[in-house]
């Protein structure tokens, strides 16, 4: 591992009567960090989305892009996964803001194939929109996990759930912000480089803009986010709040190997396969309905790109109460079973799919249905990251993340989401992505169910500590 990503030493303890007010300082410091971080990816990471419907009147075609579409995400489930493990032993203040400046200049670079190859080289052009959509992916892969690992060093288990709900809604702030900045960035920068070829102006407000944005943020994140407690030299969370999960020892304190995470505590849990392979369908759906919203939007209903666009960000900010009120059933009102609070939301989602499908010429039926299809499918994915989390020793979190985001972005998102819905939407028709979508929600509802009794016996031995 580079010495610059080693994580921090342990410092000695700090006096007693500073160990509270430095301790509570610090934990909203560092969640505010995480935050800002972690919305930072999202602005640069489904943009490519948004440039599909421009991207017509170059001459490329749904299916040829949706493979584009695919690499970012096949590249994030891979980094995701493997890069999980790296930031298990790494400094999730290095490692965080590294990634998304490496996400936001392959960001920048996105305007390349289109400025430099166009309609008249589109086989160079598609390869290398899916070569540099890939390293966008790759580097996006590097935020999830060491938000991981600061959540689970800085906030013990029973609050875990409210405060991941919280945070999960970052991914929402950012997603929501990319819509806006493709339309405004467009607007007051695409004349500065484009002049009055305004057929290109959503470049800059896609790709150029929003990346310029990231890398600032990621300045912010790097003098907010601190790695452990211990590096600050401040006890464990589990004995700062006296608050030790039933499998807790002193040991998940420690860096273990990359050995010891992945056959030790990882692909032996069984649990874990199963909400890995739901979190395949739940992504299916969530990138299934928001990835094609704008084309889909853009065909069934004529929408501009202004139009797409606040269609996108009315998906994306109505996940943020959505994930609240889901994490807030989840711990309260099923005192922090993941299992049942997932398989209602995706019957939920499940029933807005089907009248977002049946009533697509109705402008505000469809706009409703995006909105409460928004809210209610984002919480399931976080209760899957943090299911995953509760699953694992807190020196694995990462890579336990990682494995249920490699089935999610992988099989859920590339293959399902990007490539097969696109195809099927090409060759098919819009009415059968929608059957899909309508399957995989009840395919993610019956694999929660079988974690539903091994969870509660779960939850009823932790409660016995």
């Amino acid at each position: 591992m580079w010495n610059f990503l080693a994580p921090p030493a342990h410092k000695q303890e700090l006096p007693a009567e500073k160990i509270d007010s430095t301790y509570k300082s610090y934990r909203w410091q560092v969640f505010l960090g995480i935050f800002i971080g972690y919305a930072g990816f999202y602005i640069v990471r489904k943009n490519f989305s948004m440039a599909i419907p421009e991207l017509a009147q170059f001459g490329f075609e749904k299916g040829e892009l949706s493979i584009v579409l695919s690499m970012n995400a096949v590249a994030y489930a891979l980094s995701k996964f493997l890069m999980g493990s790296v930031s298990d032993r790494s400094n999730a203040r290095v490692f965080l803001p590294l990634g998304l400046i490496l996400a936001a200049v392959s960001m920048m670079f996105m305007i390349v194939p289109v400025q430099f190859f166009g309609p008249e080289q589109k086989s160079l052009a598609i390869i290398v929109m899916a070569a540099l959509n890939f390293l966008v992916g790759w580097f996006n892969g590097m935020g999830w996990p060491p938000c991981g690992r600061v959540m689970t060093h800085w906030f013990s288990v029973t609050e875990r759930g409210t405060m991941m709900s919280i945070w999960n809604c970052a991914h929402n702030v950012g997603g929501a912000l990319v819509g806006p900045m493709a339309v405004y960035g467009a607007l007051w920068f695409g004349s500065w480089f484009y002049g009055a070829d305004s057929s290109r102006y959503f470049l800059i407000g896609t790709y150029v803009f929003p990346a310029a944005v990231a890398i600032l943020v990621a300045l912010v994140a790097y003098c907010l986010i601190r790695d452990t407690p211990q590096s600050c030299g401040l006890p464990s969370i589990e004995k700062y709040r006296n608050d030790y999960p039933k499998n807790y020892s002193e040991k998940q304190e420690e860096v273990l190997t990359a050995k010891e995470i992945f056959f030790k505590h990882v692909f032996n849990n069984k649990m874990l396969w199963y909400i890995a392979i739901a979190n395949a369908f739940v992504y299916m759906v969530r990138y299934g309905c928001l990835d094609w919203a704008p084309t889909f939007l853009k065909e069934a209903q004529g929408y501009d790109i202004k139009q797409a666009g606040w269609a996108y960000f009315a998906y994306e900010f109505a996940a943020i109460p959505g994930t609240l009120v889901c994490g807030w059933l989840s711990d309260k009102v099923f005192k922090g079973g993941r299992a049942m609070t997932t398989i209602i939301f995706m019957a939920i989602v499940a029933v807005f799919i089907f009248l977002y499908w049946h009533f697509s010429d109705n402008y505000v039926i469809v706009t409703l249905s995006l909105i409460a299809i928004g809210f209610f499918i984002y919480g399931p994915v976080m209760l899957i990251g943090v299911q995953a989390l509760d699953l694992a020793p807190k020196n694995a979190a990462g890579t336990a993340a990682g494995l249920t985001g490699f089935f999610g972005y992988f099989f859920g998102t590339a293959i399902l989401a990007n490539v097969v819905l696109g195809y099927v939407a090409e060759m098919a028709g819009w009415d059968w992505t929608f059957i899909l979508l309508l399957i995989a929600c009840a395919l993610s509802i019956l694999l929660m169910s079988f974690t539903y009794k091994d969870e509660k016996a779960l939850l009823a031995e932790r409660n016995k500590k």
